[in-house]
């Protein structure tokens, strides 16, 4: 079994993406499944191209995309993509979609496929704060959610794809602002690993 984890670049001015540094971190996965790791550009279009090129390499069974979502309390695993690119600020090539349809021949939105629900209450069993989403945002990150899914109903794959949102790391968070560590984040993602085969071994 082959699992696609996707973590981001930096963006936005900060120097570091908690995204990327806990897919980098994810060690403790099930025996016979393996992981690939797949570093994402924060631009628009570019990110999805990059991951549906690394689909169509790697042929995972599930693909579990993480991004940064500063100023949220928890892990939050995400239940929805849509079918539109509108940035709250540009991305890293300085594009900045208003309102725009990510794919014409795409539905409206896509469900995660992925067992947000079990992923959830491993993630809290774990003692690791966790909810699940119905926004994913409209900047890259929906963008990447939406790419999976799509491709994957597009093209028959049987892949399960989804979202996960993560808190700033307590070295970025300013002023109050929620945060949770590396080593909890490397947490969620392998619980989030488990869950995802375990479903997919069942099947």
């Amino acid at each position: 079994m082959k699992i696609l984890l996707t973590g981001f670049e930096p963006f936005g001015g900060d120097e570091r993406n908690p995204s990327w540094e806990a897919v980098e971190g994810v060690a403790n996965v099930p025996a016979g499944v393996t992981v690939v790791k797949k570093r994402l550009p924060v631009v628009f279009y570019r990110a999805a191209d990059e991951l549906m090129e690394t689909i169509r390499a790697e042929r995972p069974d599930a693909v579990i995309s993480v991004g940064l979502a500063g100023g949220r309390q928890a892990v939050t695993v995400e239940r929805i993509a849509v079918n539109l690119a509108d940035g709250r600020i540009p991305d890293n090539a300085g594009q900045q979609p208003c309102d725009e349809t990510l794919y014409d021949a795409g539905e409206n939105a896509y469900f995660a496929t992925l067992p947000i629900r079990r992923i959830v209450a491993a993630m809290q069993a774990a003692g690791i704060p966790a909810a699940i989403s119905n926004s994913a945002g409209l900047y890259v990150c929906n963008n990447v959610m939406y790419a999976a899914l799509f491709l994957a109903a597009a093209q028959g794959l049987g892949m399960r794809a989804g979202f996960i949102h993560l808190p700033y790391l307590p070295e970025q968070a300013k002023d109050g602002a929620p945060s949770l560590s590396l080593a909890d984040d490397i947490r969620a993602l392998e619980a989030a690993v488990a869950c995802t085969a375990d479903i997919i071994s069942r099947n």
